[in-house]
């Protein structure tokens, strides 16, 4: 055993209305869940005080982006303080949709980063190759360098879970040979061994993301450098239960 806590995080992304969310907060509350995993759903901005009223205390709610600093002439942005505010604990910063879509740069996801744990958040902080960077050889040098770019900003490695989501396999229905994450996995958590400490590398929980189903969690959860998953679009479906249990 790693004494690390099995860490499942489903990303509802821009789905969803009050309806919807009210039915799977039904569905998630009276689910048999195993209690030894830690379960954060990302609800959309406008549904974050909705998602937190309706869902089961044993379940926290995550925002699925916010901005670095307190308050201000920042529009359409919002802060850790009210996302806190709203009672929700944590925060995923540095998703492969605001790298690539949105154009978030490495350096402010770092900014991202350090304000919302100055703030209290919990950050799911997200990594990962593109299908280009794969096939040229480079998947270690670019997922490193995020790396650095989150744990520079990083003082508190309790609250901070790293999320790898090899870009090329949201979505797509590809998903990464358990081998192939367990891989990338293994050479993170070196390279936080050696960049951080080995305490760090030890404790932090790397969990997967990608086309992650009911499926193919059971032999991506058996995988040892593999503490849980950011799940996408199967997180709005009963089977997000079964992803879950994946270690049950």
């Amino acid at each position: 055993m790693t004494g690390r806590k099995f860490f499942v995080g489903g990303n509802w992304k821009m789905n969803g209305d009050k309806k919807s969310i009210e039915e799977l907060a039904k569905t998630l509350n009276s689910a048999k869940l195993n209690p030894d995993t830690e379960v954060v759903c990302g609800a959309p901005t406008i549904y974050l005080d909705f998602a937190r009223s309706k869902l089961d205390p044993k379940i926290d709610v995550a925002a699925q982006n916010c901005y670095k600093v307190a308050k201000g002439a920042f529009t359409g942005e919002i802060s850790p303080a009210m996302i806190k505010d709203c009672g929700v604990k944590w925060v995923i910063l540095g998703h492969s949709e605001r790298r690539h879509v949105f154009g978030e740069s490495d350096e402010l996801i770092g900014q991202k980063v350090a304000h919302a744990l100055e703030n209290g958040l919990g950050v799911i902080a997200c990594i990962g190759e593109k299908l280009d960077e794969r096939e040229a050889g480079i998947t270690e040098k670019v997922v490193f360098e995020q790396t650095k770019f989150i744990a520079d900003n990083v003082k508190d490695w309790s609250k901070v879970v790293l999320a790898y989501e090899p870009v090329w396999a949201i979505g797509t229905g590809k998903t990464a040979s358990p081998q192939q994450a367990q891989e990338v996995h293994e050479k993170l958590r070196q390279w936080v061994k050696t960049n951080v400490s080995e305490a760090v590398a030890n404790s932090v929980r790397i969990i997967y993301g990608g086309s992650v189903t009911g499926g193919t969690c059971k032999e991506l959860a058996s995988q040892k450098d593999l503490d849980g998953f950011l799940v996408g679009g199967a997180s709005l479906k009963p089977e997000f239960i079964d992803i879950i249990n994946a270690k049950a």
